[in-house]
């Protein structure tokens, strides 16, 4: 798992350490949604039942690279 030095510092946050890496592959392999940021970084979505909440994974432009994993409390899916 390629991931940015930005991710592994974010990751040590309370709030981050319950995402488990096997939530964030799930998202990058099977989003619910995909979408390209102003800055060509590619955000992706998908719903992880065992935590009831939507996942956002941020890639770099690469598609590959990890930049932010987060529960997204204002995504909606249409």
């Amino acid at each position: 798992m390629k991931c940015t030095q930005y991710f592994l510092f974010v990751r040590q946050r309370t709030d981050r350490k319950g995402i488990k890496e096997e939530w964030i592959l799930e998202t990058i392999r099977n989003p619910s949604k995909t979408a390209r940021q102003s800055d060509e970084r590619i955000r992706k979505w998908k719903y992880i039942e065992e935590a009831g909440k939507y996942l956002r994974v941020i890639l770099l432009e690469d598609g590959e690279t990890i930049h932010n994993a987060f529960f997204d409390r204002s995504y909606k899916e249409e």
